[in-house]
């Protein structure tokens, strides 16, 4: 049985008079991939703040390995996002660095290696995600799709226990998106973390997920799998799926 590495119990989070998150509760687990979807301004990017501690519940726990991170101070907090590597919608690169120095930055910042070590460890995971020959290009000069390998290069130096992708297809066209995540798949495999993806790219970040959270009024709906969600008869989900995957979907299940 996978190891719950992330819980929320019991989380309430409120913007003035507007609840965002309703008393949700939520179960990661170690080495699985789960997606968060739903309508948009329905608590997506919240969640995934909540997660790295970013904000705060107004109640509940929100457990990180086993640590109530809700009420944690920050310099042990600090210690707990070391578990963590983010790629952000935009990539969030240095326009700056160069693709070498962006990827070369955390361990430059949070390491005490030496210049050698530290370059032989970047040349290997960007040969490992496609990026070999480009190290010396700085951003502007890359498409959209090799800025998104250059940030999950970078994420992935600190070697995370926990990968968070926000967004991680926006702005890519579908042959490229489906080549960003067939690469999430292969690195996931590879270095065997925890996966948490926010994600408007319904269906085909489905083929990814080990469950699928559903986040909508304040609320969580939690499915296995795609065809659990096609099944939901709730009003609310069978009008998303059909939005967002067509009536083919629905059809299909209820033939």
């Amino acid at each position: 049985m996978s190891q719950a590495v992330i819980r929320f119990k019991d989380v309430i989070k409120s913007f003035g008079s507007q609840t965002i998150l309703d008393r949700v509760n939520l179960t990661i687990n170690a080495g699985k991939t789960t997606v968060i979807a739903g309508p948009s301004g329905q608590g997506k990017s919240v969640t995934m703040k909540l997660i790295l501690g970013l904000l705060r519940p107004d109640s509940g726990q929100i457990l990180v390995g086993g640590q109530d991170i809700s009420k944690m101070r920050t310099k042990t907090l600090n210690e707990i996002r070391a578990r963590f590597g983010v790629l952000f919608q935009g990539s969030a690169l240095l326009d700056s660095l160069t693709v070498f120095a962006n990827v070369a930055l955390p361990l430059e910042e949070r390491t005490r290696l030496k210049e050698r070590e530290i370059r032989t460890q970047v040349l290997a995971i960007l040969e490992h995600l496609g990026l070999t020959g480009h190290e010396d290009k700085y951003p502007a000069q890359l498409s959209g799709g090799m800025r998104k390998r250059v940030g999950l290069a970078r994420a992935l130096m600190l070697q995370p226990e926990i990968m968070l992708f926000d967004e991680p297809t926006t702005g890519l066209d579908p042959e490229n998106s489906l080549e960003i995540y067939k690469l999430f798949l292969e690195t996931q495999k590879k270095f065997g973390y925890t996966s948490i993806i926010v994600s408007h790219d319904i269906p085909k970040i489905f083929n990814l997920a080990d469950q699928v959270i559903w986040v909508n009024k304040g609320k969580f709906n939690t499915f296995a799998s795609p065809d659990d969600i096609q099944q939901s008869e709730l009003p609310e989900i069978q009008a998303f799926v059909q939005y967002t995957m067509g009536k083919i979907y629905l059809g299909s299940v209820n033939e």
